[in-house]
């Protein structure tokens, strides 16, 4: 069986979701109202006591955007022609992306969490299953399968030549042998999987990167580890570039 110890109480618990960290809902809320309140701790995201400088935190999500903003723009700047690098860049994408996702997860779920419920629900739907489907990518390609079988590389409608990699698509996948997990780690898997498949696959890298670098950027302005006052700075970039 898969156990954590909670972040709040200490005990030992059966996480049900991918990112629990707390055996009840008593203990997440406790556990908010004592390190994210900002009126007893100043605009910090942690207790005194845990000796973390909240300047600093903001500042590594702040290079966190900006790194996942440059990689994805670049997705518009490389030749399709060099498979092998177009390949690279898209796995340099991804990774960045789930990164900067699972930092906001991490240490600013309440900005994260607002984030999301300000989107309508279908979009909220679209939005969290974009990222389920980025973890399997992230989690797979490279490690289980190559690139090209997770990347569709497209021409132009004339058929003249290769299509900007913002107009690739991601490939169907067959179901994924998860054998070597633990019963948990393989239910999550299957959800992953599930994302992929109905949120990822058929779907262009410039859909993809654009709503996922978009969301993340404005839930990082929320946390104060945005590198714009818009909060829109990685938006709609991946469209202008190409798609």
């Amino acid at each position: 069986m898969d156990t954590r110890t909670c972040a709040r109480c200490g005990k030992e618990f059966e996480p049900q979701r991918e990112h629990a960290r707390f055996c009840s809902a008593r203990c997440r809320v406790a556990w908010n109202r004592d390190n994210l309140d900002p009126d007893r701790w100043g605009i910090g995201n942690r207790a005194p006591d845990k000796q973390i400088d909240p300047q600093t935190q903001a500042s590594a999500l702040e290079w966190a955007v900006i790194g996942m903003r440059d990689t994805t723009e670049r997705l518009g700047r490389v030749r399709p022609t060099d498979c092998s690098q177009a390949f690279a860049v898209v796995g340099e994408a991804v990774w960045w992306v789930t990164i900067v996702d699972a930092t906001m997860v991490r240490y600013h779920p309440q900005e994260y969490e607002a984030a999301l419920a300000g989107l309508p629900e279908a979009e909220r739907e679209c939005t969290e299953g974009t990222f389920g489907g980025l973890r399997f990518v992230r989690n797979r390609m490279g490690y289980y399968a190559d690139h090209a079988d997770f990347i569709s590389p497209e021409t132009v409608p004339d058929g003249t030549g290769e299509a900007p990699i913002t107009a690739w698509t991601w490939r169907p996948r067959p179901e994924p042998v998860l054998d070597s997990l633990r019963p948990r780690g393989r239910q999550w898997e299957m959800e992953r999987y599930r994302a992929y498949q109905t949120w990822l696959a058929g779907r262009t890298m410039g859909e993809i990167f654009d709503r996922a670098a978009g969301f993340l950027t404005r839930a990082a302005d929320m946390a104060g580890g945005g590198d714009s006052p818009g909060g829109d700075s990685a938006a709609g970039t991946l469209s202008a570039s190409g798609l």
